[in-house]
């Protein structure tokens, strides 16, 4: 008898999934053997991997705690993936008992796993939506009633418009996404590039993760993520490698030179 398909509400253990993927580099254990497969070719391909992956979730718990600790109470993640240590909700309430905290993903895993985690917390909660659909996560019903757009919103997007390929125009899902938001608003953005690393290794990087939902992985180059802060102005550190951004670091020039995750925080002006 002819296999059937999947319905899209099934979790397939044998079609690594990048936010397992990502849970596998941080250490964690909410993974599958094809996960891990997937992870260890890019690992063997680009051994700071773990290095950078953990470094973007220091980048999130400085990011969030310097807008909690400025008055920010409004947190949408996008993206988020599965919930790991210093997550977000975790890192904004403690700099903020009132941080409202909204995660966003499609994936099935993360669906289960984050409603299970924030049953008990009344601030927090988790939506299924597509960021391919940016104007769908505005629209949300549990987004309107949750977040006031007349009000700041801190919009995190960590590691997931690498996901995004051109054609999708990502620069136009950040400007949707960007449009409600009033000045004092923040967008946290972190995305993979290159660095200067030889065809070889991208090719197996990409092939990887081609291997996934996502099916591609797009490193884009400063100037393209730089873009996607239009309409704000960088604070901190500037865009820099995430290991190396701080609240209260002067701008300098990153060495672009290392693949890995460029990381920054651009406020509503």
């Amino acid at each position: 008898m002819r296999d059937e398909p999947h319905p899209a509400w099934v979790i397939d253990p044998e079609t690594p999934s990048v936010a397992r993927m990502y849970d596998y580099y941080l250490g964690g254990k909410d993974n599958f053997a094809a996960d891990r497969r997937a992870a260890d070719q890019v690992v063997a391909a680009m051994p700071n991997v773990l290095e950078f992956t953990r470094a973007n979730r220091r980048l999130l718990s400085r990011a969030v705690t310097m807008l909690a600790e400025r008055g920010v109470r409004q947190f949408l993640d996008i993206g988020s993936g599965l919930p790991t240590q210093e997550n977000t909700h975790e890192v904004a309430q403690r700099a903020a008992s009132d941080a409202q905290v909204i995660y966003v993903d499609n994936d099935p895993i993360v669906l289960v796993h984050a409603r299970a985690l924030l049953a008990d917390n009344p601030l927090t909660t988790v939506v299924q939506a597509d960021l391919l659909e940016p104007q769908g996560i505005l629209d949300h019903p549990e987004v309107k009633a949750r977040i006031d757009f007349d009000q700041p919103v801190a919009v995190l997007l960590l590691a997931i418009l690498h996901f995004i390929p051109d054609e999708a125009r990502p620069a136009e899902i950040v400007s949707t996404l960007r449009a409600p938001l009033v000045p004092g608003s923040h967008l946290v953005i972190s995305h993979g590039h290159r660095g200067r690393v030889t065809q070889e290794i991208e090719t197996q990087v990409r092939s990887a993760y081609g291997r996934t939902g996502a099916r591609d992985i797009i490193p884009r180059g400063p100037e393209e993520v730089m873009a996607f802060f239009d309409g704000t102005e960088l604070v901190g550190s500037g865009l820099v490698q995430v290991a190396d951004w701080r609240p209260d670091g002067d701008p300098f020039e990153p060495d672009m030179s290392r693949p890995g995750f460029l990381g920054g925080v651009g406020r509503v002006v």
